[in-house]
């Protein structure tokens, strides 16, 4: 398996993982043989990578913390949470927390298995694959941190809903929660309300959940919004699902500039902000976690040498097992590096193609 611009994809060639819809269902399934046609369409729906089987690297598969179908479902689950809001419902409150509670559990089997977050994103699936990744990171985060089962559970539903307050609502209950805003009601930075009261409105959940989305864009330095809090002011949640939020949105396109960028790049951006943007132990308890080279990543090493990831180390993200591929006479020689034993070798670039 290799990870791919799908500008290097050609028709023949065997999809890896299967891509999802906004509600779990599998647009394409691994295995698929890409087609002219499919290939079209997945560029029409913004796909810019794409998992491609190659028997050089059969054997390299990407270790995921949560499972597939516990992924699907939690999907669907939040899938069916944003219709209620948009339908001016109540949101099921057992189909989130049953979800979630499932993604705790692989979490917490799963705890040395790090993060690749090289997911398969369309422009329909982007907005649910956010609150599922920032869900799977947040929760992952206090795993790593120590918080005990209750407080993950708050603390995976608030993530997976960080965003709720982005959803459009009926015209009713928008002039209502208009009525309740200050400001500009237009203003993008609103929805860090709109979602801590349409939260609020659930009784089964703590009063802390609605406080994950209200604040997962504040800052400990006090430059975020909506309220300008510091550092202990700062719900541990909201500093936790600031970083997850942060990272995701980088890795996606949808943060500086707009630029696409990948794990390593991300994880630069987010160390520069540590202890400024970010809780400087959240980060650690972060870094500590997320595979910074995935599986299946292309990378040139500082002997210009070039390979493809296909094994990670806990605790080292930044030194992970490489095969490469030299040429002696007319046989190929393959060759694993260990970067955790091989002290002097460092990756120089992630190849795209």
């Amino acid at each position: 398996m290799r990870y791919v611009s799908i500008d290097s994809v050609e028709p023949g060639h065997i999809l890896a993982r299967s891509i999802y819809t906004s509600d779990g269902m599998a647009l394409l399934n691994v295995g698929v043989q890409l087609t002219v046609g499919m290939l079209s369409t997945l560029r029409r729906l913004g796909v810019t990578h794409l998992y491609i089987q190659d028997e050089r690297f059969a054997d390299v598969e990407m270790e995921d913390v949560v499972s597939e179908q516990t992924r699907r479902e939690a999907l669907a689950s939040f899938s069916m949470a944003v219709q209620c809001v948009q339908a001016g419902k109540s949101l099921s409150s057992k189909a989130i927390t049953d979800a979630t509670s499932s993604m705790i559990d692989e979490i917490m089997r799963n705890q040395k298995v790090l993060i690749n977050l090289n997911d398969i994103r369309t422009k329909d699936n982007e907005q649910f694959l956010h609150a599922l990744q920032v869900c799977t990171l947040s929760t992952v985060i206090g795993v790593n941190l120590g918080l005990p089962r209750a407080q993950l559970q708050e603390l995976a539903i608030g993530s997976l809903l960080h965003d709720i307050g982005k959803c459009e609502v009926p015209e009713k209950e928008k002039k209502q929660e208009d009525a309740e805003l200050s400001g500009d009601t237009n203003d993008d930075k609103q929805h860090t309300w709109r979602g801590y009261k349409r939260l609020r409105k659930i009784k089964e959940f703590s009063i802390t959940i609605p406080h994950v989305a209200l604040q997962h864009h504040e800052h400990v330095d006090g430059t975020g919004y909506p309220r300008q809090l510091s550092g202990e002011d700062i719900h541990r949640y909201g500093k936790i699902v600031a970083v997850a939020n942060f990272f995701d949105n980088l890795v996606a396109g949808q943060g500086i500039d707009g630029k696409r960028m990948m794990p390593h790049e991300a994880t630069e951006y987010l160390m520069g902000f540590a202890g400024k943007r970010f809780d400087l132990e959240t980060v650690i308890g972060f870094l500590r976690c997320i595979a910074i080279y995935p599986n299946g990543t292309s990378v040139k090493l500082s002997t210009g040498q070039v390979g493809v990831v296909v094994g990670q180390h806990t605790g080292l993200p930044a030194r992970p097992i490489v095969r490469v591929f030299t040429k002696d006479s007319d046989d190929h020689e393959v060759k694993e590096l260990d970067l955790a034993k091989e002290t002097t070798l460092f990756i120089t670039h992630v190849l795209q193609g």
